[in-house]
């Protein structure tokens, strides 16, 4: 990853890739069913696979409310964003932020990409998770 980028929020979830990041997944070897985020390294039997950066906007909603605190360590000043599930190429279907993106101009089988998301911790302190924004100029 960039130096400027953060660490990831959790550990498996996102590598660095050449136009930005990537989720990580596991394979199940005994079924080839995909899972995701990725399972521990040292769990045999899965294989770690890097998901498709790009995908399809599936279905959406808007978080118009604060969400109930704890777990939600948010500033206090709410803004609602918009929350979506992204069919990814081939792959599977993820849950996100999406960003960069109005709410009226989300439609259903609009192509998304990963993007980084900063992410703060109680204490203060910068991660790195994603979301996903708009592919420009992506054919649907």
């Amino acid at each position: 990853m960039p130096e400027t980028m953060p660490i990831p929020i959790a550990d498996d979830l996102i590598c660095p890739h050449a136009e930005g990041i990537a989720l990580l997944a596991s394979r199940e070897r005994a079924t080839g069913r995909l899972c995701f985020p990725a399972r521990p390294k040292e769990d045999t039997r899965y294989d770690r696979v890097v998901l498709p950066r790009t995908g399809r906007l599936w279905s959406w909603t808007v978080q118009r409310f604060r969400p109930k605190s704890p777990p939600y360590a948010g500033p206090e000043a709410f803004e609602p964003y918009g929350v979506g599930y992204i069919e990814l190429d081939r792959a599977l279907i993820v849950e996100g932020r999406l960003v960069d993106v109005a709410f009226d101009a989300l439609e259903i089988g609009m192509m998304m990409r990963v993007v980084p998301l900063p992410f703060t911790l109680t204490d203060g302190t910068p991660r790195a998770s994603f979301g996903f924004a708009p592919n420009e100029g992506a054919q649907p």
